[in-house]
């Protein structure tokens, strides 16, 4: 099921069509348009699972779909910025081009953004277009920082006769986020089905925060970036997404709470600290923000 509720700028949770209906505080938080727009990017009205359901965590996908939850709408509006970005796409795709088509298969199915001479002339390219932060952009390039020794030391202070250090970049070259390049492939393989062969994968990164100062720390200066994605293996991709797929149809026929969503599901569980929407319904996450909220109060 959708999420029910929004969350209001006062932390309190109020039904989505009692909200757009009237507000409950002296002013709104946003245009009603806005607010109605972000209501029905939460509202998919898909019954199969989908690529990018079945990608992130079973615990969290089965509390999405069996609990009534709230999100704060401010938290989701970069949804419809990638839903723009998507439409002026869609848009302009005369020529030897497909977008936004679903295929499916026995397992699942996912919407590809655009296929075919989407760069130049050559053929069986297959793109996405991701509205995302400096951070993930940065790791999909392979950007970090390091500290070099410079010729000089520290002439007082704690760090008197210490070697001083500076941060230079370093480029490992692309680096496969592995969310993007399963999602990616296994749309691949639904157009392989199709009989249509793919030679490239693509993604357009459209950088959210590029305008920040955070980004150029980042090393991320341009708004948008084409990072390649690897082919992977279709038999491991093809057995990854039945296991989710299955994993997901035992929990829903059992109504059995999954296990904790794995590591790197949870991004090593600052997801579940901040990001999730079903956090509160989440006896994992619920312990872990009370351990942590212990904890700021003990250093405080």
């Amino acid at each position: 099921m959708p999420a029910k509720y929004f969350i209001c700028p006062n932390g309190k949770s109020v039904p989505i069509k009692s909200c757009l209906n009237s507000c409950h505080l002296n002013e709104r938080c946003m245009f009603v348009p806005t607010l109605r727009a972000v209501a029905k990017s939460l509202e998919r009205g898909l019954t199969q699972s989908t690529v990018t359901v079945l990608i992130a965590g079973t615990r969290e996908t089965f509390l999405k779909k069996t609990v009534d939850y709230a999100v704060n709408p401010q938290d989701v509006l970069y949804a419809l910025h990638g839903s723009a970005a998507h439409t002026i796409n869609e848009n302009h795709t005369e020529g030897n081009m497909l977008s936004e088509i679903r295929l499916k298969d026995d397992i699942t199915s996912g919407k590809f953004d655009l296929y075919g001479e989407i760069l130049d002339k050559t053929t069986g390219v297959l793109g996405d277009i991701k509205v995302t932060s400096s951070y993930k952009i940065m790791k999909a390039l392979g950007m970090y920082k390091v500290d070099v020794p410079t010729n000089e030391i520290y002439k007082s202070g704690l760090k008197k006769g210490q070697i001083k250090y500076r941060k230079e970049w370093r480029h490992d070259g692309i680096k496969g986020i592995m969310d993007w390049a399963i999602q990616l492939n296994y749309y691949r393989i639904l157009l392989q089905k199709q009989g249509l062969e793919v030679t490239r994968i693509v993604i357009q990164a459209m950088c959210r925060d590029n305008s920040l100062r955070i980004a150029k720390e980042r090393g991320v200066e341009k708004p948008i970036y084409l990072i390649p994605i690897n082919f992977i293996s279709d038999r491991w991709i093809t057995r990854y997404m039945e296991h989710k797929a299955d994993a997901l149809s035992k929990a829903f026929q059992t109504g059995i709470l999954p296990p904790p969503c794995k590591p790197k599901e949870r991004w090593h569980d600052r997801k579940c600290l901040s990001y999730c929407q079903v956090a509160t319904h989440c006896p994992y996450a619920d312990k872990l923000n009370r351990t942590n909220s212990f904890a700021l109060q003990e250093a405080s």
